[in-house]
């Protein structure tokens, strides 16, 4: 690596550090005074508030935004020290191109777009649901408010594989099934029901106790062929694992704009869920949430790096400015971006544009923006 990329890093890293460190203390605290009331109703105390945030870190970083408006305001303020010092006029006079200079924030931009990605893919879903069961650690799921853990009447159809669900009770966190009942087709068109007592997770199947079988022929027959009891049932061809019935749980309740920005899912469920609903199975508006809810959630890593694209021409504009500048500048940008990602997200999930175009057109807008006054900079 070369003395000037290195000293190039070191020069934003030291301001990214306190930036990524100083947004995140300003979101816990302001989440925490919004929690309080809640945090009393769980009799959760000190030990269970840390766990509580521990968890909450990945959410935080990813659905608050903190690494890209971490890493403009890092950006702008290294690079207007810079153009305040002529260290940018030394290096340009030097022949090094702007382009060039910028490479060691393209890669810091790059790395920070693919963190994101992998904790709001891998992290963030998990992580969010252990939070909200450190709220009901100390008052259990029979409390008010544990019906986040244990789902009531849960139903569902597998259009896919003509399979249909009713679950009583359903724990997302022991992944256990209280009278749960399931109907489906065979390929040659046999039908069979099964009514259990439980059912859980375990062997990568799902096993039932103490069910009741049902097979009725393929004929119109309304009356079952074969009927049979067993204490345990295990059935490895059922492909609806815990992830997809807690996919469907969570999309089932997303019904606002709210909900859609608080909900985490990962793409795969999404993409799980879209699969077992096809064609008409799903209502218009529902689909368009769920298409914009995919998009987005594939769209906003890659706003470090475009917040990257943008930050660099504005921080390399030639001549003396305080440093506070940059502070201003990004204030300005995040609240621009910002405001024109909760529109197009609220337009895309209402079916006014399309999900893919309300995704990504922030993102596409201003890279394209930073790239024409990055042209103009050089």
């Amino acid at each position: 690596m070369r003395l000037l990329d290195r000293y190039l890093f070191r020069e934003l890293l030291v301001p990214l550090t306190y930036c990524v460190v100083g947004f995140l203390l300003c979101f816990t605290i302001f989440d925490l005074f919004n929690q309080l009331d809640e945090f009393q109703r769980g009799k959760l105390v000190a030990q269970d508030i840390f766990d509580y945030y521990a968890n909450r870190i990945p959410e935080l970083i990813v659905s608050s935004y903190v690494m890209p408006m971490a890493l403009l305001l890092a950006l702008l303020y290294a690079l207007t020290n810079h153009a305040r010092h002529h260290e940018l006029t030394a290096m340009r006079a030097a022949g090094v191109s702007l382009w060039r200079i910028s490479v060691p924030y393209y890669i810091v931009g790059f790395l920070f777009s693919i963190l994101v990605l992998v904790l709001n893919e891998s992290v963030v879903p998990q992580a969010s649901d252990a939070a909200e069961r450190v709220l009901l650690r100390r008052v259990g799921t029979q409390a008010k408010g544990g019906d986040k853990i244990a789902k009531r009447n849960v139903n569902f159809v597998n259009q896919q594989d003509r399979r249909t669900w009713h679950i009583i009770e359903y724990n997302l966190e022991t992944r256990r099934m209280l009278r749960p009942s399931i109907d489906w087709f065979e390929p040659d068109g046999t039908r069979r029901m099964i009514f259990a007592e439980q059912g859980w997770w375990g062997r990568r199947r799902w096993i039932f106790t103490n069910v009741q079988q049902f097979v009725y022929a393929p004929v119109n027959d309304s009356l079952p062929t074969e009927k049979w009891t067993t204490n345990r049932l295990e059935l490895p061809q059922i492909i609806e694992t815990p992830r997809l019935i807690t996919s469907e749980i969570k999309i089932r309740e997303l019904e606002t704009l709210r909900s859609l920005r608080r909900t985490q899912l990962s793409s795969a469920a999404i993409l799980d869920y879209l699969r077992l609903h096809p064609g008409n199975a799903l209502e218009s508006k529902k689909r368009d949430t769920l298409l914009t809810l995919l998009h987005s959630r594939l769209a906003a890593p890659w706003t470090c790096f475009v917040v990257v694209l943008i930050a660099v021409p504005f921080g390399a504009l030639p001549g003396r400015r305080n440093a506070f500048v940059g502070v201003a500048s990004s204030i300005f940008i995040c609240f621009v971006f910002f405001v024109a990602k909760d529109l197009t997200l609220a337009l895309g999930s209402g079916g006014y544009v399309p999900a893919w175009l309300a995704a990504w057109a922030p993102n596409a807008v201003f890279a394209v923006t930073g790239l024409t006054l990055m042209w103009r900079v050089r």
